[in-house]
């Protein structure tokens, strides 16, 4: 049972500035979004990983945008590739490469694509667009670390929809059978899935995860779930959001 303990005024104080700060942030990253044109189709599923990029960028992620190759970096593979515009912008945003960027976006010999390339874009780890293939890597970038002793993190974004492609099973047996502690996957559930999955959390968790289902938008629940892995387990975060279209 959770203990809530009483927050005094200050307290109170304190967290209306956090909150409107972050609101003061994303409203940025918006703006520096709208820079970006000709992918219309695609806003919603770039809109969708928002709230979730920001906080993992902002308070949780250890990088160097002056660096992003340091092997002293956590690692972020986007799978559901075909919506980077959001991560584009938060990576203008922390320095990879100027926001002004953004305004080529898909233009002939602009080199932020419709779906990230890694030998492009600063800051990409992998490319992606073709669903289900970033677990998959991400669990083969957590073993290569943990095999050089390494105590940096792997996170994954990954969509309920490509939970259609049966890598994303077999990656989510392979890496809970593997304890791969240093991989967090982060599905963002706006229930565009050809079929209902049902109780993902629960899910992964059969599958030797340790497995919690968050509100995607709320900045405190996603930073509380991202902070504290497991440090036997995966960890995988089910971020329910606004169904698509809604």
């Amino acid at each position: 049972m959770t203990e809530w303990s009483v927050c005094s005024k200050q307290d109170i104080c304190h967290l209306k500035e956090r909150n409107a700060s972050m609101n003061t942030d994303l409203s940025h990253i918006q703006r520096i979004m709208a820079l970006a044109t000709g992918d219309e189709k695609h806003d919603s599923s770039a809109h969708s990983t928002l709230d979730v990029l920001w906080v993992l960028y902002d308070r949780i992620m250890r990088y160097d945008p002056r660096d992003p190759r340091s092997e002293q970096r956590d690692r972020f593979l986007l799978s559901k590739g075909h919506g980077p515009v959001a991560f584009y912008a938060i990576l203008a945003d922390k320095g990879f490469f100027p926001p002004s960027a953004l305004s080529s976006f898909k233009t002939w010999d602009s080199f932020l694509g419709g779906h990230p390339d890694r030998s492009q874009v600063p800051g990409v780890e992998v490319s992606t667009g073709s669903l289900g293939h970033g677990l998959p890597m991400a669990l083969g970038v957590a073993l290569g670390l943990r095999a050089k002793q390494s105590d940096r993190r792997v996170f994954v974004l990954i969509g309920d929809g490509e939970c259609n492609e049966g890598s994303i099973w077999e990656a989510m047996l392979l890496a809970g059978h593997l304890k791969l502690a240093n991989l967090t996957c982060i599905l963002i559930n706006n229930h565009s899935s050809n079929v209902e999955l049902g109780d993902m959390a629960a899910k992964f968790a059969l599958s030797g995860w340790h497995a919690t289902s968050i509100n995607g938008r709320n900045h405190d629940q996603i930073y509380a779930a991202l902070s504290l892995p497991d440090p036997e387990q995966p960890t995988a975060v089910i971020a329910e959001i606004e169904r698509k279209g809604a």
